[in-house]
């Protein structure tokens, strides 16, 4: 999408593209105290399983520095953290204030803080030098930002050479009764499971029309090799349901 763009997607509405930034804040805000139940409830617990595969594929070890982008409540940064240890550094980022403070709290409580910053921060903008960090995730948080584009841009300008970025997003089934299976949890249960569990339907309404909005594997793919990243490749996870981006910075 190009910066002149006048309007953009907000799940399946077309809004003005700079409402958009506003009406995904109002979404987080809204599911950030039960953000971490309803990942578990939403998809069984196998998104535990997406991130331990995600953390394999890092490459990451002691001393790197790790930025963890729209890492929300920290799954991915808690780990980084083990692993990089003292030497090394990993910043949480999030646009979204009340996605961070859950994040913060839940580290202080696991222990986690020596070698953690919390940054706001806009994945299309962001406030890091260049060639800075050896890794960079980004984990379900791609389909929520206005100009993608630009956002990979942006990784690309403050990954060091010879680093990776590592993109693990909701993606498109591979066989068409996954496919269908897919499309009615998703319109049918989840907005439900959504207005139970954290009495909100329409957030969860959101996540699963922008799941849909989002770019196809190859069309990612593409994205990526055009601001620049190499050797770009996608692992599908549960069937396609998800996929797991790598790209590098030569």
């Amino acid at each position: 999408m190009s910066e002149q763009a006048a309007t953009t997607h907000f799940g399946f509405k077309t809004v003005a593209t700079e409402e958009k930034e506003t009406l995904v804040a109002g979404v987080f805000h809204s599911v950030a105290a039960k953000y971490d139940l309803m990942n578990d409830l939403m998809s069984f617990g196998i998104h535990r399983l997406w991130k331990r595969f995600t953390i394999d594929c890092s490459g990451v070890r002691k001393g790197h520095k790790v930025l963890d982008l729209a890492g929300g409540t920290g799954d991915l940064t808690a780990k980084f953290s083990r692993i990089v240890g003292e030497t090394g550094q990993v910043v949480l980022a999030d646009i979204n204030d009340s996605m961070l403070k859950v994040g913060r709290d839940k580290l202080r409580n696991l222990g986690i803080s020596g070698n953690v910053a919390f940054v706001q921060a806009n994945a299309e903008a962001l406030p890091f030098p260049d060639n800075h960090f050896d890794l960079i995730t980004i984990g379900f948080g791609l389909r929520n930002v206005t100009d993608k584009a630009k956002a990979l841009a942006s990784m690309f300008r403050v990954l060091k050479p010879g680093g990776r970025l590592l993109v693990l997003e909701f993606s498109k089934p591979e066989s068409e009764v996954m496919a269908k299976l897919y499309d009615l949890y998703s319109f049918k249960l989840l907005p439900k499971m959504g207005e139970l569990v954290a009495n909100d339907s329409e957030s969860y309404q959101y996540l699963a029309e922008s799941i849909r909005m989002h770019p196809d594997q190859e069309t990612l793919k593409g994205m990526m090799e055009q601001v620049g990243f190499e050797d770009v490749s996608y692992y599908n996870l549960t069937q396609g349901v998800v996929a797991l981006h790598r790209g590098y910075k030569y």
